[in-house]
């Protein structure tokens, strides 16, 4: 049997291919971020949230440095800020419903201690 230098070749890369397929099997660690659990609601509005901000902040710089016209700028920035008011209602709804979420109850102490 004559093994040709194309078939040494094919042969080297699946060696290759094979090896490099148990180093990612056994060495590569996760990332920690794929171990992290979920986001939460809250944390998923907060995030928006500053995003809002972040992209106003933004607005504002281009259009002091003259990208925007000012009607542009108005009506972006009034979109901007309505999607940040819904973000803070959102977000003040949840919270209230975190912080209204029955505890159980104790039972009131009488006079005698009991």
């Amino acid at each position: 049997m004559l093994v040709t230098s194309a078939d040494g070749a094919v042969l080297g890369a699946c060696l290759a291919l094979a090896i490099a397929t148990l180093l990612f099997i056994f060495y590569i660690q996760p990332d920690a971020s794929d171990l992290a659990p979920h986001r939460s609601k809250l944390d998923q509005l907060m995030e928006r949230r500053d995003t809002i901000y972040d992209n106003l902040r933004d607005l504002r710089f281009e259009f002091r440095s003259g990208k925007y016209s000012e009607g542009d700028y108005d009506a972006m920035k009034t979109s901007l800020e309505n999607e940040a008011a819904m973000m803070l209602a959102e977000i003040d709804q949840l919270t209230e419903a975190q912080v209204r979420r029955p505890r159980g109850t104790r039972p009131l102490k009488t006079e005698s201690g009991r």
